[in-house]
């Protein structure tokens, strides 16, 4: 199963989005308030994992479906074509029931990797805070999973594909932000396109900082970006 998918999940009558990154049995993801980490394995056809969630943003406005900022989940699921369908608890949460549903993303679009050298930024799982520039209104939070040269990631409406090269305390690359789930409504500035952004900046061995520029069908918009390691990639 490994790959991008994008998780629609329900807990207990209450619904979500969000990206997850499945490689070598690790599973690393998360969305708009949340990150999400933790292993599977394959045991005769089904997989069996087991996942911590944790919030990365502090907005009021994106509710808990579950009692606390950190839990764990506890998931099994069998592929369904190439859907995964999963099931399990929340194990903090006694009674509650778990169901996700698990569609590939984009995975045979992922570009070629660009080199990483001593000093290079740390293969993991990141939280990314946007900020508009010149003006813009606007902003956004999400997870971006950077992995020995190449960007993944995204939030509860969109994924991002790419790749990048760092060394001695610099990055750059370029990744293409994409929907998985209509989101005009919500962010008017990026939904409804294919948005190509290319950015370059610093970083270190708990994040970087990035000056990007994203192409929005004929109008350039330039922003600014925070990324804060959550958790290294162990495979």
């Amino acid at each position: 199963m490994e790959g991008l998918y994008k998780v629609e999940y329900d807990i207990s009558g209450g619904t979500g989005r969000s990206v997850l990154y499945a490689h070598a049995g690790t599973m690393l993801g998360g969305n708009t308030a949340f990150a999400h980490f933790g292993t599977y394995e394959n045991v005769d056809g089904e997989i069996i994992a087991r996942l911590r969630t944790r919030r990365h943003s502090p907005s009021p406005h994106r509710r808990n479906l579950v009692s606390a900022d950190a839990v764990t989940i506890s998931i099994r699921g069998k592929p369904q074509d190439v859907v995964w369908h999963f099931a399990g608890a929340v194990i903090e949460d006694v009674g509650s029931v778990f169901r996700a549903v698990m569609t590939p993303l984009g995975n045979d679009d992922i570009p070629p990797p660009g080199p990483v050298g001593e000093g290079g930024i740390v293969s993991g799982l990141y939280s990314i805070d946007i900020r508009m520039l010149d003006g813009v209104a606007g902003g956004q939070t999400g997870v971006m999973l950077l992995k020995d040269g190449r960007i993944l990631g995204g939030d509860a409406f969109f994924y991002y594909l790419g790749a990048y090269t760092s060394s001695n305390g610099r990055w750059k690359g370029e990744f293409v932000n994409q929907e998985h789930t209509p989101a005009k409504d919500e962010h008017p500035l990026f939904g409804g396109h294919e948005v190509g952004i290319g950015f370059s900046g610093r970083c270190s061995a708990e994040g970087a900082e990035i000056e990007a520029t994203a192409l929005v069908g004929k109008r350039s918009i330039r922003f600014a970006a925070t990324l804060k390691l959550i958790q290294p990639f162990a495979g």
